[in-house]
């Protein structure tokens, strides 16, 4: 969870929310927490890769909705790979100084070297990712640690200009839509399961406690830093918490902290690969996807068509839209997946036969998450701009589309 979310989209949102930018971020944490909640009751219950997919299919018995469930998911994670690519090859040029290098031959081998590491295995895709969240934990925390100083030094409820006459609230709940893709990447827990010890014990305790932790740590990160920098020169910031270090602790050479932040960049994407590829390949086990996307390689053991697959894809993706538009794109593609989880477990819940988990929530948990899923959707697409609804939308018309070519056997299922 923890990495360029809150690397990359702080000052963004500190743009639209001004030093009330942390409310954004508790507001984004209880819609995100509601869902994680839902996601460790399935995830006690039915430990399986496409696991949302799965989750919709068992509830609602509806083979469209599965197949956009998953492939939302998929998408979710490619438009959120496409976000890391474009920090990355951006913070990479500027930290190295590499202006004879055009930033899409960054972004390009960037998106490689990712693609190989998926191929190369999950453990090592885990060690990778498990040193990159050591990295960036140590990063935030630098952050927190330099800027307490400057805590009560502004008012944290100061904002923008309200336009148009918008409420604080709308302010808050709009800016809580792009920090929620800073929680983001609960979800990916439930779609490796199959390769977890003890997944019905230990996914509910992962996904709550990373949820609570990396709340903390946002907050805080989120006060310090409009503490430090105000927030119009941070919203215009390339690296916002790297010029948050530069300005609370000089002695710092700005580079190690850049390094950070590409770290933390490259975590995001490996872990979104990693569980896009899974997703996949789950699928096409499921028989929503062709056959040949669910092959396991014989010496890595990893879905390699599924991922070579993915890479197709992510290349053009990369170059469409801005960071905030592909960011915004992919949590209304989470949102909407969200909402039909939520209510699949409540569904489930209520349905006679089904046994429980170890880890069970109370129904209303269920209820709410979905409710408030929809309304950040409704408030997103209705106040703000229109590209990264027009992005989200496109890409779930194209997962139709692709479903009703399966289906009159344009696109094969089967080999």
């Amino acid at each position: 969870m923890l990495g360029s979310g809150i690397y990359g989209l702080i000052g963004q949102a500190a743009g639209q929310t001004g030093n009330a930018v942390w409310l954004a971020f508790l507001v984004a944490m209880v819609a995100a927490l509601l869902t994680a909640l839902s996601y460790a009751s399935l995830g006690s219950r039915y430990p399986r890769a496409g696991g949302a997919a799965y989750m919709a299919e068992r509830a609602f018995g509806m083979p469209l909705l599965s197949f956009v469930v998953g492939l939302a998911v998929v998408c979710s994670g490619l438009t959120s790979i496409a976000t890391q690519s474009q920090v990355f090859a951006v913070n990479l040029g500027a930290m190295l100084g590499l202006t004879f290098l055009p930033v899409w031959a960054i972004t390009i081998g960037f998106l490689l070297i990712v693609t190989g590491l998926v191929l190369r295995g999950i453990r090592e895709s885990m060690w990778v990712n498990v040193v990159c969240t050591l990295i960036e934990a140590a990063g935030l925390l630098l952050v927190i640690a330099v800027g307490i100083p400057y805590w009560g030094s502004v008012n944290l409820l100061e904002t923008p200009s309200l336009p148009g006459g918008d409420a604080l609230i709308v302010l808050i709940i709009q800016g809580a839509v792009l920090t929620f893709f800073a929680f983001i990447g609960f979800e990916d827990s439930l779609n490796v399961a199959e390769e977890c010890r003890d997944p019905q014990r230990t996914i509910p305790i992962a996904l709550i406690s990373a949820m609570v932790l990396g709340a903390m740590i946002y907050v805080a990160v989120a006060i310090t830093a409009v503490s430090v920098v105000p927030w119009q020169e941070l919203a215009a910031a390339p690296a916002p918490l790297a010029e948050v270090m530069e300005r609370a602790a000089p002695a710092i050479p700005a580079l190690i902290f850049t390094g950070i932040t590409l770290f933390a960049v490259g975590n995001t994407a490996l872990v979104n690969y990693v569980t896009s590829s899974r997703m996949v390949y789950g699928m096409a086990r499921q028989g929503l996807l062709p056959k040949g996307l669910g092959k396991v390689h014989d010496r890595t053991q990893t879905p390699h068509i599924a991922a070579s697959a993915l890479l197709l894809l992510l290349v053009p993706l990369a170059f469409f839209g801005s960071i905030a538009e592909l960011a915004s794109a992919t949590v209304l593609l989470l949102l909407v997946v969200f909402a039909i989880v939520n209510g699949a477990l409540l569904v489930l819940q209520g349905r006679t036969g089904e046994a429980n988990g170890k880890f069970e929530v109370p129904r209303w948990v269920p209820a709410l998450g979905t409710l408030v899923c929809i309304a950040l959707i409704a408030v997103r697409v209705t106040t703000g701009d229109w590209k990264a609804p027009a992005l989200a939308g496109a890409l779930l018309v194209g997962i139709v589309g692709l479903h009703v070519l399966m289906r009159r056997r344009i696109l094969p299922v089967t080999d």
